[in-house]
């Protein structure tokens, strides 16, 4: 028995002329449904491809293009032809971002111009760095793990050739956009690690004599690669760090809330 597959209306109508798309539809409406539909698609295509979702890849990609027999064809399992959605999204998108990015990409370089962490934060370590608890001391050794990540990226971005790329801005922007998101992590942990203000009398589980060096050690690890885990997400590593976590002598409760948010915490 064959399988029905309904093949979604679009509030929009495309029609092939020189191979470009062009939509029937008001001006006004048209721009706005054209960034909805472009974040749309940024977002879908930045998700790990371990959990995009293929049937709303499908969809997106049927929006697109308006084929309704690819559609049908592609419904049954989406997830068997992941690749050819994929590329098939991404080609759509380099061509659409590239005057859409151009004013975000604009803004975003300005951002990290502005936000420069050299600037706000020349203390480095503190004097009585040793001696504060070790979920304050692992700050600084993430926060080093990211300075170095944002100076990968960073060189990448100086390595992209606007003369030779088709579309520049859209190479930039998921750069811009993920040194963005570590400039504020690297800002987040300085000020904690610089606010913090030892209680005198005042006993910690986390305080460096209460812990065991297994403990400590397993708290740096955990510390260094949940970030990495929330990059690009496996489950060997997944296993690694449930594994150090499970060795640290009374977590602290944020650093149990981020892995519950990452996935790794049930």
């Amino acid at each position: 028995m064959c399988r029905r597959i309904n093949v979604p209306i679009l509030s929009t109508v495309p029609s092939r002329k020189n191979d470009d798309m062009t939509w029937k539809e008001s001006k006004t409406d048209n721009e706005i449904m054209d960034k909805k539909l472009t974040e749309s698609l940024q977002k879908w295509l930045s998700t790990p491809r371990e959990e995009r979702d293929y049937e709303q890849g499908n969809l997106l990609l049927f929006r697109l293009s308006g084929n309704k027999i690819q559609y049908r064809n592609l419904a049954p399992n989406p997830d068997k032809h992941a690749e050819f959605i994929t590329r098939n999204i991404q080609k759509y998108v380099n061509f659409r971002v590239q005057e859409f990015t151009h004013e975000q990409v604009k803004e975003m370089e300005k951002k990290i111009e502005e936000n420069n962490p050299a600037r706000d934060f020349k203390k480095g370590k503190r004097a009585d760095h040793d001696s504060l608890p070790e979920e304050i001391r692992s700050l600084y050794v993430e926060n080093l793990g990211i300075a170095q990540r944002m100076r990968d990226v960073q060189t990448k971005l100086r390595l992209i050739s606007t003369e030779e790329s088709p579309c520049p801005d859209s190479e930039r922007y998921p750069f811009l956009k993920e040194l963005i998101s570590l400039d504020k992590q690297l800002h987040e942990n300085w000020e904690r690690y610089d606010r913090y203000v030892p209680q005198q009398g005042q006993e910690s589980g986390n305080a460096p004599g209460s812990l065991s060096e297994e403990s400590r050690k397993a708290l740096r690890l955990v510390t260094l690669n949940k970030g990495k885990y929330a990059k690009k997400p496996t489950p060997e590593l997944k296993a690694r760090i449930l594994e150090w976590y499970g060795l640290i002598t009374d977590p602290a409760e944020k650093l149990t809330e981020e892995l519950k948010r990452l996935g790794i915490l049930e």
